[in-house]
């Protein structure tokens, strides 16, 4: 590769999983996500059709998410690690982890990684989804401690910031930013 080259922006965009029961899934990330479904359809494939569903919470993304028939019933585990969404803050994070407690998902736990603070759980068909909103600090990865819900948000956040601070790599979340747009060699933001 020719590192005199810049390389062209490369931003993500979305994701696709390939589903057992199209309808579940599609109802799952609509009522419980809040997703939108921006398009439909099939595909021909070498192994049938393919139905797919397109679902976006961003005006701007025709989708964020894409769910694709075809998953393969013997599948030992799902080979994608996570999916993660933001959130705007811990009353976000309250809401769902509220709606998700009477929903059909598996391993819901509430940690904080410094950085931010993060609900894990598994959708109806096993695959890890993490939402998560950022926290003003910076700290080393990995990081994983339990979060309890019960406590107020600012006892939530107190406890963060302290773990935060007593871990190695410590700064502020905007110290960061500018030191790895440094490094990427990108003004911060963007």
């Amino acid at each position: 590769m020719n590192t005199e080259t810049p390389v062209p922006d490369l931003a993500f965009s979305h994701v696709g999983l390939f589903v057992h029961d199209l309808e579940r899934m599609e109802d799952f990330y609509r009522r419980v996500l809040g997703f939108t479904v921006t398009d439909r359809g099939e595909l021909p494939a070498p192994s049938g059709r393919v139905g797919l569903v397109f679902l976006s919470r961003d005006p701007r993304e025709h989708h964020q998410l894409v769910l694709a028939t075809g998953r393969p019933p013997a599948v030992e585990f799902n080979v994608v690690n996570q999916v993660s969404f933001r959130v705007p803050d811990l009353p976000a994070l309250r809401h769902f982890h509220a709606v998700l407690r009477d929903e059909p998902v598996s391993a819901m736990v509430v940690v904080t990684h410094g950085n931010a603070i993060s609900l894990y759980f598994r959708d109806p068909e096993g695959t890890r989804i993490e939402l998560f909103f950022d926290t003003p600090w910076h700290c080393e990865q990995p990081v994983r401690e339990p979060v309890d819900l019960s406590r107020s948000d600012e006892d939530i956040l107190a406890e963060t910031e302290r773990l935060a601070r007593s871990l190695p790599g410590f700064t502020s979340r905007e110290a960061w930013m500018a030191d790895l747009a440094g490094r990427m060699g990108t003004p911060p933001g963007g």
